[in-house]
């Protein structure tokens, strides 16, 4: 198989890996909000509804560590919701719980805009860091084109977040916010798949290390073969070294091994990727 193919492979299982357990996490880490909406809506107590809140966060941690699974973003959602049960208690509103989110969804959607018109899409970063190709995306312009439309679908639906987000928590509807709320990070992953199919399929066929131009080596008939280093000239079993010109290089095999031709005796051929590799002469 091409190398090159098996590590575009390789990064899609990766890429779809990180998308699933993203996903996932989405799921898990909305408990203590649907914790908090719940209880609220049912209790409109907000000394309760923290309560739960913290206590379903408290039972995340504790699911992903029976599991061995990193907590870092457990511990992560732990702290949010202790920061906005700290908001929400200090000011007594319910609908504070809510802000911590909302400001996360707007900073988010600032830096992706800036990072978008600055050339560098979220989409193509977290993408390098995952197949560990690092920016090695940005050499190649339908790449950047493909992650650039992706990642607006993206943007779209952080935008479309906060356009709901927004109105309801002005309007004080705490139960409202935290329906919302919930579904927030599982859209912003749906967001996520979509903007991989758009970016997969704005690429289309386009392989990067495939429409590199390949030279070929080939024999120059006006050229004397050489004996192979280490042949005898004057005979006695001399062996000459066969040039073969495959894949843009040439071998010679000889008594001591295969090694490179001299440039000076070949020249150059530029052929197409698909093109049959001309007849050495």
């Amino acid at each position: 198989m091409d190398p090159a193919v098996h590590g575009e492979a390789g990064g899609e299982d990766a890429i779809r890996s990180a998308m699933r357990h993203r996903l996932r996490n989405a799921v898990i880490n909305v408990v203590p909000v649907v914790g908090f909406t719940l209880s609220f809506a049912l209790t409109h107590r907000l000394a309760v509804a923290l309560a739960l809140a913290l206590a379903a966060g408290a039972v995340v941690c504790v699911y992903r560590a029976v599991r061995r699974e990193p907590v870092r973003g457990a511990l992560g959602a732990l702290g949010l919701v202790c920061v906005a049960g700290a908001l929400a208690a200090g000011t007594g509103q319910a609908t504070s719980f809510f802000l911590p989110s909302l400001l996360l969804h707007a900073v988010m959607a600032v830096v992706s805009a800036v990072m978008l018109l600055l050339g560098w899409p979220p989409m193509g970063v977290v993408v390098g860091l995952i197949t560990k190709e690092g920016n090695g995306w940005r050499r190649c312009r339908v790449r950047r084109r493909a992650f650039t439309r992706g990642n607006l679908v993206v943007f779209a639906g952080n935008l479309k977040m906060l356009a709901i987000q927004i109105p309801l928590f002005l309007s004080g509807r705490t139960v409202a916010l935290g329906a919302v709320d919930v579904l927030g990070p599982i859209v912003i992953a749906l967001s996520a798949l979509l903007g991989w199919r758009v970016y997969r399929r704005v690429l289309g066929g386009h392989r990067c290390g495939r429409h590199d131009h390949r030279l070929t080596v080939v024999a120059d008939p006006a050229v004397r073969r050489e004996p192979a280093p280490g042949g005898d000239r004057r005979g006695g079993g001399a062996r000459f070294a066969d040039a073969t010109a495959r894949a843009g290089e040439v071998h010679l095999a000889g008594p001591t091994g295969e090694h490179l031709v001299p440039a000076a005796a070949h020249r150059l051929v530029h052929r197409a990727p698909d093109a049959p590799t001309p007849a050495v002469e």
